[in-house]
């Protein structure tokens, strides 16, 4: 299984790969949403995406919109993760696409559990 993990925090990407990686999950990365694209184009599979929504030259709302668009990735399980803790913002990346959205902070079972599930939907 392969993810492509967003993030603008290089610390997060680092804690995110880690935790996915001992799930036995392949993992890519990329800093914004327009590296992601750009990822997922030079990539033969992704399984899921795993983005944060608060990021530099491309958001994780407008990657979640693009990627549903795509006519191969279109989809692939995307897992929101940001700090945004209300329930307009949860509609809002959700109806953008995301499977599923988990607020920080979060500890790293809940991390798991989250990505289990959206990945085996």
């Amino acid at each position: 299984m392969i993810a492509l993990v967003v993030d603008d925090s290089l610390a997060l990407r680092h804690i995110h790969r880690k935790a996915l990686e001992q799930a036995s999950w392949e993992v890519r990365t990329a800093g914004n949403g327009q590296e992601a694209l750009e990822q997922l184009e030079g990539m033969t599979a992704c399984d899921l995406v795993l983005t944060d929504w608060h990021m530099p030259v491309m958001d994780g709302i407008e990657l979640v919109r693009r990627i549903r668009k795509h006519a191969r990735y279109g989809g692939v399980p995307v897992l929101m993760i940001t700090s945004e803790a209300t329930i307009d913002a949860i509609d809002v990346a959700m109806s953008a696409g995301a499977n599923d959205v988990l607020m920080k902070p979060y500890s790293p079972e809940a991390l798991a559990e989250r990505v289990d599930e959206v990945a085996n939907e």
